[in-house]
């Protein structure tokens, strides 16, 4: 990956804070939801219910792929990134506050709402890895994408 492909997707992900995120049901059909997110470099992390559909996925198949943009008013606008990644449920405790720490930065809001965070315990963290990253960037052409492999 060579700097500017590099500097470009860091650049789109410390812009957003939400993806959808495609996991794969046990009939094999993907699920889609949209999740807020937090990164470290490459590393994505999301939380989601300990029994939520989309952590019983990851756990059973940890493929998952997801999209980051924005709701352009112009076709032509679009940017944003489209991955193939794997995920991994974070168990270190150093990393699960980092993880933590990360979310609550990107989401500042969220502090002075304290009784409707989840507790620690109710709660499954997991860290994207990105495989394949497509960049789409349609001010260079309709439908223009850039692939990138990790």
């Amino acid at each position: 990956m060579d700097d500017v492909s590099r500097r470009k997707i860091q650049a789109l992900l410390d812009q957003h804070r939400t993806m959808r995120i495609a996991t794969l049901r046990p009939d094999g059909w993907p699920q889609v939801t949209t999740v807020g997110y937090a990164n470290d470099g490459f590393a994505i992390y999301f939380l989601c219910g300990k029994e939520s559909q989309k952590a019983s996925n990851l756990t059973r198949d940890n493929r998952a792929s997801l999209a980051i943009d924005d709701d352009t008013p112009q076709v032509m606008e679009i940017t944003g990134l489209s991955m193939a990644a794997r995920a991994e449920v974070v168990n270190d405790p150093v990393e699960g506050e980092k993880a933590l720490r990360l979310l609550f930065q990107r989401y500042p809001e969220q502090k002075s709402m304290p009784a409707a965070l989840p507790m620690p315990g109710d709660v499954r963290i997991f860290r994207l890895t990105p495989t394949v990253i497509s960049v789409l960037d349609y001010t260079k052409g309709f439908g223009h994408t850039d692939l990138v492999t990790c």
